[in-house]
């Protein structure tokens, strides 16, 4: 029986896939997330975009750590909250309002709280 949402998924994976190769140079847009969603919608619309992506040299192992182990590389950890402090420096130095800054923190916090309370990926 053919999923009636099967198109459905298959546009959501491919924005998700979108906005995660966007977020690897945007440092407000995650990547991880993303790459997580369109693994998930892949998997109900296309098997050889699924296969693709799982498989990918760069992007193949998070989605394999967070499936296995919910965990986050180390090394994005660390560039994830890297790039939230610079996002947050360069608001400031081009003038964006206390409230912006205030509010944009706020969130990178508790994006940066989840990351960090994420288990290390295990070694390869």
């Amino acid at each position: 029986m053919i999923d009636p949402f099967r198109h459905f998924w298959f546009a959501v994976g491919l924005a998700a896939t979108a906005f995660a190769i966007a977020g690897v140079f945007l440092p407000l847009l995650p990547t991880t997330p993303f790459l997580l969603l369109a693994a998930f919608a892949f998997a109900r619309s296309s098997p050889r975009l699924h296969g693709w992506l799982v498989t990918h040299r760069h992007f193949g192992p998070m989605i394999e750590n967070w499936r296995m182990h919910g965990a986050i590389a180390r090394r994005a950890k660390i560039a994830a909250i890297a790039f939230m402090a610079a996002a947050v420096l360069l608001s400031w130095l081009t003038g964006f309002s206390a409230t912006v800054i205030v509010i944009q923190v706020a969130i990178m916090a508790c994006v940066a709280a989840f990351i960090l309370t994420r288990p290390d990926a295990p070694s390869s």
